[in-house]
């Protein structure tokens, strides 16, 4: 995984409880699978597709020729 071996994901552990705390892991855990989660649903939903008519009433009907 990203070349990091087993020593190094517990320094980075490690690091992480330093900077965070024991009682914000879960927290930090929780928002990042909600977010993971999130991007992959955005991911398999189709794309939006615009539908509403032109509001010039112009529609089928070439642009008008400029002189």
């Amino acid at each position: 995984m990203f070349g990091l071996g087993f020593g190094e994901l517990i320094i980075l552990l490690i690091i992480v409880l330093i900077i965070f705390g024991a009682g914000r892991l879960p927290e930090l855990g929780e928002s990042l699978g909600r977010g993971i989660r999130n991007f992959r649903k955005q991911l398999r939903m189709p794309d939006e597709i615009d539908v509403t008519p032109p509001k010039n009433g112009s529609e089928g009907k070439p642009p008008p020729e400029r002189s």
